[in-house]
């Protein structure tokens, strides 16, 4: 069998408000706000999943988990990625590393990096070598550097079976 390497990119902003825990790759990081959002709003998480799902160009997170079904509320975003993992298997395809920076001005995420690798690691069902995840800031910048929202950026890296029949 022929196999490709394919790659997805992924993103996800969400607001941050009072009354909600922070969640970021799959840690729950003490702060005064976390993210509004259907489910637990774990920007890292759900770019990576968008990642993935372009990687094998199976649509967007809304489209498998629509953020008005009432299955979806508050849902641990881990649960998304464990879903998504599992549909990026039954396609036949293996996850090969995913690359998530997070953008915030607070709290401060190097204490929690190397506790977010090994959640999101185990959530894809790969090792934590193969989860990079990076912290950085807006410089006091838009929304996320004046402290209203939080963004994460991700790549993701898929081997799958070659499609059969001529290549356009």
């Amino acid at each position: 069998m022929d196999w490709i390497t394919r790659a997805g990119i992924g993103y996800d902003i969400h607001r941050l408000v009072t009354g909600r825990p922070l969640v970021l790759g799959g840690v729950e990081i003490p702060h005064p706000t976390g993210l509004a959002g259907h489910s637990d709003a774990d920007v890292a998480a759900h770019a990576i999943g968008s990642a993935l799902l372009g990687a094998l160009a199976l649509g967007d997170l809304g489209r498998h988990f629509p953020p008005g079904d009432p299955r979806f509320a508050a849902i641990s975003s881990r649960v998304l990625l464990e879903r998504i993992a599992a549909l990026v298997r039954d396609r036949g395809a293996e996850i090969v590393n995913v690359d998530v920076t997070v953008v915030a001005e607070a709290p401060r995420l190097a204490p929690h990096i190397e506790s977010m690798r090994e959640r999101l690691a185990a959530s894809l069902g790969v090792a934590v070598g193969q989860v990079s995840v990076k912290a950085a800031t807006n410089e006091g910048c838009d929304a996320i550097g004046r402290g209203e929202a939080i963004a994460a950026h991700a790549v993701a890296s898929v081997r799958a079976p070659a499609a059969p029949g001529p290549r356009v």
